[in-house]
């Protein structure tokens, strides 16, 4: 007689959170605490970088921190200004914040912190990223700024104007188009976060004789991959501002231009005086 070996038993739940309810609405309260966590830490850091960047020294020199600092946000102004020109001082500071926020949330998840005695598990920190909750609110945030800088920056009429561009005809288009991008911006993020996540508990489940070396080898893939999901995040803000206020930025960078050369604003003048007819007397 063959026995049969029952299949182990994986104890996966997939997209459930601890909920709370209040005044009859349901919240995600692990989403909550961990993106609070996220945020607390990227405010320490900004003020642990202001701290540090404005130490009052007599011979200063400067630290570790203002030097990554300072070659993170030039390399991304520099990057920015080669591919979309000029753009709002805000935009890169947004970018910069949006990308450390994104990257840390995006870690949590890999620090240890189940609780293996209650069951289910309970995950203290789970990745908040892998909430549409929290990556449709970015999103929204991300566009709502973007279509408020559009607006500032052309008029009401200028910035709807492109919707009309090249063709008329492609007005359904582009109005789809621009209804899409928080959709597209919130569901990569969460894909990505979620589905690591979800690889992360499967490699949990491995016997714990061979459950080492999987566990290193996807939490540092998985590290990498918050990395590149946060600087996409962050790339695309920048891309999505610049192309908002493209056209502005180019006028003003004619105008500067013109007004900059007394010469051109001469050879101007003299064009226009040889074009005006002479009346004879």
């Amino acid at each position: 007689m063959t026995g049969t070996v029952a299949p182990m038993k994986v104890d996966i739940n997939p997209g459930e959170h601890v909920i709370g309810h209040f005044a009859g609405m349901s919240f995600n309260l692990d989403t909550i605490w961990t993106t609070v966590i996220a945020g607390l830490i990227v405010v320490a850091l900004g003020f642990w970088a202001r701290s540090a960047l404005t130490k009052p020294e007599v011979n200063y020199v400067p630290t570790k921190i203002q030097l990554i600092w300072e070659a993170i946000v030039n390399e991304v102004t520099t990057q920015v200004e080669d591919n979309l020109g000029r753009v709002n001082p805000f935009v890169v500071p947004l970018a910069v914040a949006l990308f450390f926020f994104i990257l840390i949330a995006n870690w949590l998840e890999l620090i240890p912190s189940e609780l293996n005695h209650i069951s289910p598990k309970a995950h203290l920190l789970p990745a908040p990223t892998a909430d549409t909750n929290l990556t449709y609110a970015m999103a929204i945030m991300v566009m709502v700024g973007v279509w408020t800088y559009g607006i500032r920056e052309k008029g009401l009429g200028g910035y709807l104007k492109h919707f009309l561009e090249p063709y008329p005809v492609l007005l359904p288009l582009n109005v789809l188009e621009e209804l899409v991008k928080p959709i597209t911006l919130a569901l990569r993020l969460f894909g990505n976060i979620f589905a690591g996540g979800i690889m992360l508990a499967l490699i949990a489940s491995i016997p714990g004789w061979g459950l080492w070396l999987p566990n290193i080898i996807w939490k540092l893939f998985d590290m990498f991959i918050g990395g590149i999901q946060a600087f996409i995040f962050a790339l695309l803000t920048v891309l999505y501002f610049g192309m908002a206020g493209a056209k502005h930025a180019d006028h003003d960078e004619k105008h500067d231009k013109t007004s900059a050369d007394p010469q051109v604003d001469s050879g101007a003048d003299a064009e226009s005086k040889e074009a005006t007819p002479v009346l004879a007397h």
